[in-house]
């Protein structure tokens, strides 16, 4: 580190109306970029089920994509976590971005000269963008307080709404417009994700200075040296554990019953009669409902805990694989109000768990964890959209919604554990 740069980071550690003004300026930043960030993980996931469909011939392995991008975001998110814990949010979510609008790049290549294997290889590589996407929650919450993390996680997740609706609406216009230049109309919103996380990336590699974490790092160093704390560690790491697992479980269950249910259900309205336009409504209204409703969600999580808002959580996600499951498929209103319930219970379970994660670290090991806890969040995704589509072939979306309803009440004895635990 250079002695300029260690004196401007000195003057943040120095003065706390700086630390609230880089803390607000961070926010700004990161909301920025996550509205790049969430047009180009929502155009992709409205269509990849779609096009492997087309391509394969085939509903069975119409879950794959969803497996692939979630897998590739599993070893992405450990990636831009341990680049985020050595050098940096900056330094790792640029990277994670960049990395995931060459993936959109590849599909694109893939679908132009129908090459199964390539779409394959470049889903793997697009999960970057999806792994950048939840890693960037993160960065808001690094100068924030006890009472302001999970209000500042949510923040963050508000402006991903802005992009996150607005591309499986633009799915059409898309279509028309790769169809304009020679590509496959399926493979448009692949155009508008890879420009999408290449500019969420450049925005965070320009603006995203001085980097939260490592002034927070420095922050954190220098209270312990002037404050010496005479508490136990080994009490400590033990709370610290308690709480990753936690909220690391509520993470991947929720993850699991959402990636499963949505899905299949583009496959499940095409099978039915509806257009791109109409399955865009429908997935529109769904990641609407996974990010509109977190600034109201982050204050009751901050005022109300992280366990009661996992309850909320199951009991939400129940309720929409009960409605999507007696849904009548030419049915509009109940599939989207089946899909913004699943957006919802899964806003909930993200948000809570979140915040646990943040209360359980501290930045000598907070990004590092994070990483690894989003693996294990991006491997259960990866498992519910690889099986998804084998269920429905064997069965129906209909066994797919009542299965995915009943696995979220597993959050209710999560939940009892960890209250148990705290008497």
């Amino acid at each position: 580190m250079s002695s300029k740069t260690y004196q401007m980071n000195q003057s943040y550690v120095d003065s706390q109306e700086k630390q609230k003004m880089l803390y607000k300026r961070t926010l700004i930043i990161i909301s920025i970029s996550q509205i790049f960030g969430g047009a180009g993980l929502a155009a992709g996931v409205t269509v990849g089920a779609l096009l492997a469909q087309q391509m394969l011939g085939t509903d069975a392995f119409a879950g794959v994509p969803s497996g692939l991008f979630t897998l590739g975001s599993a070893g992405a998110a450990l990636i831009v976590g341990r680049l985020s814990q050595r050098y940096g949010r900056r330094t790792g979510l640029t990277a994670g971005f960049m990395i995931g609008g060459l993936g959109a790049i590849g599909v694109i290549m893939a679908a132009i000269i129908n090459s199964v294997f390539l779409l394959f290889a470049s889903l793997l590589i697009y999960g970057a963008g999806t792994a950048t996407n939840l890693q960037a929650r993160y960065a808001g919450t690094d100068l924030a307080n006890n009472k302001q993390r999970a209000t500042a996680i949510s923040i963050t997740m508000v402006f991903t709404t802005f992009g996150a609706v607005a591309g499986p609406n633009l799915v059409n216009v898309m279509g028309d417009f790769a169809l304009s230049i020679g590509v496959p109309s399926l493979a448009g919103p692949f155009i508008l994700s890879a420009a999408a996380f290449i500019l969420a990336g450049l925005v965070l590699f320009v603006l995203l200075r001085p980097d939260p974490l490592v002034i927070a790092r420095a922050i954190e160093a220098s209270k312990q040296e002037s404050n010496r704390l005479g508490y136990s560690a080994d009490t400590e790491q033990m709370v610290n554990k308690r709480g990753i697992i936690v909220g690391a479980a509520i993470m991947v269950l929720t993850q699991i019953v959402m990636v499963a249910i949505m899905t299949m259900t583009p496959v499940h309205m095409r099978h039915h009669g509806h257009d791109l336009g109409e399955i865009g409504l429908v997935i529109g209204f769904h990641i609407a409902a996974m990010y509109l409703p977190s600034l109201v969600t982050g204050v009751l999580v901050d005022k109300f805990g992280r366990t009661a808002m996992a309850i909320a959580s199951g009991a939400t996600l129940l309720l929409a694989g009960l409605i999507s499951a007696i849904a009548p498929g030419d049915s509009m209103i109940l599939l989207v109000i089946a899909l913004s319930l699943l957006g919802l219970g899964w806003n909930f379970g993200l948000i809570s768990g979140t915040a646990l994660i943040v209360d359980s670290t501290d930045t000598s090991n907070r990004a590092k964890t994070q990483g690894t806890v989003d693996v294990l969040i991006a491997l259960s995704g990866a498992s519910g959209g690889a099986l998804s589509g084998m269920i429905v072939a064997g069965s129906s979306y209909t066994a797919l919604s009542f299965i995915g309803g009943l696995l979220s009440l597993l959050l209710i004895p999560v939940v009892i554990w960890s209250r148990g635990s705290e008497k």
